[in-house]
């Protein structure tokens, strides 16, 4: 049974000084029943469905065209919402990204010390996900407004480096036994791939020094023949790698590590981006990572370095600085901007 939407119920937060300001209450109060039609959901509802899958990695996909985002955990869809992203003139970037930060309070001094309630920031730049308004359209500055229930309930399972990708398209997780990118055998033949870089240190680096604890991504980009490590956000290492039929685009894909096991590959889920060069329907005989090759010694070592959560991003477009062309905005690397530590920055969620 569906309760009334409540748009715009003030809740009153009291403060030292004795006044208060409105934060505002978007969306349903509550989950539409799990068995309702998808197309079937009206601004401001959601599905939540948390219990079918109770732990494991967690992986959100926002659809622009659709107005919607879906969460999987473990693989399995647990929620499904409907949501405001950013209108004409502030459209929400599209890529594979990892939340930065989490602020359940956030209050932005850009619109007026404007509550954004469960802030997940995607980018140091402004882009995050929060409860904000639904008015059934893109409507924000470039964040993914979501009901205030749903957001509670999502911030609740994800944490720094939780995976967000954000498509022009609906998508949907494929599993896989594990990105052959990361086996020590030659991802086409199936044999020991020659050992032909070791010794040679300008072939990849691997420095989990740098960065002791956090979740792991790896990047690796065609047009840069790179592949680079990220741990909590810092770069632990690299890789130069080669690409097998290099005139065929591979497209865009996230692969998130679900289980582990002891040859260090698990189990992976992958989801591809519709709407970036390269994507097609269906899937191909080879997974785009079995076209990709990378120093048995570096496989090696990286997959002591992966546990469930763990996140690898394959793209065609260039992630390196000095590269030309247009570079797919994705991961953020490195450390917040000074100015951005600031939670009152004219750069926060918006």
């Amino acid at each position: 049974m569906h309760l009334p939407i409540a748009y715009f119920v003030i809740v009153l937060l009291s403060l030292s000084g004795g006044a208060a300001i409105a934060t505002p209450f978007w969306g349903a109060t509550e989950s539409a029943p799990a068995d309702t039609p998808l197309e079937q959901l009206v601004p401001g509802e959601f599905i939540w469905e948390a219990d079918v899958e109770p732990a494991g990695p967690v992986v959100v996909v926002v659809s622009l065209p659709e107005q919607m985002a879906y969460v999987y955990r473990n693989g399995v869809r647990v929620g499904v919402s409907t949501v405001s992203t950013g209108k004409p003139g502030h459209g929400t970037p599209t890529g594979v990204f990892t939340i930065l930060n989490k602020d359940k309070d956030h209050r932005s001094s850009t619109y007026g010390n404007a509550p954004m309630p469960y802030s997940e920031r995607l980018t140091w730049g402004g882009v995050a996900l929060h409860a904000g308004g639904l008015p059934g359209y893109p409507s924000s500055h470039g964040c993914v407004h979501l009901p205030s229930v749903f957001a509670q309930r999502l911030f609740g399972i994800t944490h720094k480096g939780t995976t967000v990708v954000i498509a022009d398209g609906a998508t949907a997780p494929r599993d896989l036994v594990h990105p052959p990118l990361l086996a020590p055998v030659d991802a086409i033949t199936g044999s020991v791939t020659p050992d032909e870089h070791l010794g040679f240190a300008q072939e990849w680096r691997l420095e989990p020094e740098k960065s002791p604890s956090g979740p792991v991504t790896l990047v690796v980009s065609t047009a840069d023949k790179r592949a680079i490590v990220l741990r909590d956000g810092v770069e632990i290492g690299r890789a130069k790698i080669r690409v097998h039929r290099g005139d065929v685009p591979l497209g865009t894909h996230a692969y998130t590590m679900l289980e582990s096991s002891a040859s260090g590959h698990g189990r992976w889920s992958a989801v591809g981006l519709p709407g970036r060069g390269g994507e097609h329907a269906g899937t191909t005989a080879i997974e785009p990572l079995a076209r990709v090759d990378a120093p048995p010694a570096f496989g090696d070592a990286l997959a002591g370095l992966l546990g469930p959560g763990s996140t690898v991003l394959l793209t065609d477009a260039p992630v390196l600085e000095h590269t030309t062309g247009p570079r797919l905005d994705v991961i953020a690397t490195g450390p917040a901007p000074v100015e951005d530590l600031n939670p009152l920055s004219p750069r926060a969620p918006q």
